[in-house]
């Protein structure tokens, strides 16, 4: 509850890093919190990642030192300010009334029952509410705030980390692999309780600007060159049913996440995500021939294309390395949580650690509909993630 007060949205059109000074004022309380809680080695750098230690036990020195990490900013998809979670004890299993105009209902939202019980934390329908990933930060700090209240609980070295920026892109632009210093690492950002992912999309940003010619309308024949019908056009050459609401499991997709212009000019922007590293390139050849086609029949300096990778697949980068995953399908059953093996249909700050030279998993934190007013959370399931997290470490001091 604390930490879904500070408003972290981050922010893509920025060229700073982070890209918003407000994730600066989560990342130095983090560094605050964790001086005061008893961790060592605790430190902020220029580019604002924070970083602790829980010391090794005594006698578990040569045990691999182990990372868990999480991000603290907000998706750009909603307004981070002002949040106002409420909380509702004892879940019924039904519709959810946000405000007097928003309900979340088990109609749109079938897994809803599946938290009967629970203590539910939900937005009240104006902003989103930042379980992603500030319930993997809470875990995290709450799991370090009790082996250090349990010493009789051994474990090897452990290192956490926050960062900034991962929903644009950009979460480990800066970060130092050596500095951080573990083995491996987990990154606590997933949704549903028992997920475990070490598969993620690659994937790729295209933008394409549209230049367009602007005449009087009711002169315009074989003049008027028209941008936003242009964008349009391209939009509808992609295959429609390789779009987010047609897709699941591992079937990538286009899709269009901004478009904006006037007769005169336009641009559209899409991401580009498949598990395949070899559809992920057919799916840029394909954006090309697209583009290609349409400078064709427009001209040539009609259209522009950028397209830029943004990260890709880890699970080469994890499999070699299959303590990592069993030992958290070993730290679920501990607590009491069944295993969800899944790909991530998106990508986490571990996907790109994994190509750094720092393989690193992707654990559930009880986080759903992230990115939007109907994000919510569950404290029961909060609490299990804090179980997996204290119940690695000591298996990879064992």
């Amino acid at each position: 509850m604390k930490y879904v007060s500070f408003d972290t949205r981050s922010d893509e059109s920025s060229e700073t890093f982070p890209s918003t000074d407000k994730q600066l004022v989560l990342l130095r309380h983090l560094v605050e919190e964790m001086q005061a809680i008893g961790l060592t080695d605790v430190s902020i750098d220029e580019y604002g990642y924070a970083m602790g230690t829980l010391p090794a036990s005594e006698g578990c020195e040569n045990a691999p030192t182990i990372g868990f990490i999480a991000h603290v900013d907000t998706a750009p998809d909603m307004s981070g300010k002002d949040v106002k979670p409420h909380v509702v004890e004892c879940y019924d299993g039904g519709d959810i009334v946000l405000n007097s105009a928003v309900t979340m209902r088990v109609a749109d939202f079938p897994e809803l029952p599946l938290f009967k019980g629970h203590t539910l934390i939900h937005t009240d329908g104006t902003t989103l509410l930042g379980a992603d990933d500030k319930a993997g930060v809470a875990e995290i700090m709450t799991a370090m705030e009790w082996l250090l209240a349990h010493p009789e609980v051994k474990h090897g070295k452990i290192r956490i980390g926050f960062t900034p920026d991962e929903e644009i892109g950009r979460g480990v632009d800066f970060f130092s692999v050596e500095r951080f210093g573990a083995d491996f690492a987990y990154t606590v950002d997933g949704g549903m309780e028992g997920e475990l992912e070490y598969e993620n999309f690659n994937a790729a940003s295209a933008k394409i600007h549209i230049q367009g010619r602007n005449v009087h309308p009711g002169y315009a024949k074989d003049k008027m060159i028209n941008a936003i019908d242009i964008a349009c056009e391209l939009n509808r050459m992609l295959p429609e049913w390789q779009t987010p609401q047609h897709t699941e499991g591992y079937e990538g997709f286009f899709h269009c996440v901004g478009i904006s212009g006037t007769v005169e000019s336009a641009d559209i922007s899409f991401i580009i995500r498949d598990h395949s590293a070899e559809r992920f390139e057919a799916k840029k050849v394909l954006m090309w021939d697209v583009v290609n086609f349409l400078q064709r029949k427009y001209g040539e300096q009609t259209l522009s294309l950028t397209v830029k990778d943004q990260y890709f697949n880890m699970r080469k980068m994890v499999e070699p390395h299959p303590q990592l995953i069993d030992k958290a399908l070993e730290a679920m059953r501990m607590a009491d949580v069944e295993p969800i093996v899944r790909p991530i249909r998106g990508g986490t700050d571990g996907a790109r650690l994994s190509f750094m030279g720092l393989p690193c998993p992707n654990l559930f934190t009880g986080g759903m509909n992230f990115h939007g007013k109907f994000e919510y959370c569950s404290l029961n399931t909060m609490h299990k993630a804090m179980l997996v997290v204290i119940n690695l470490a000591r298996l990879w001091a064992e």
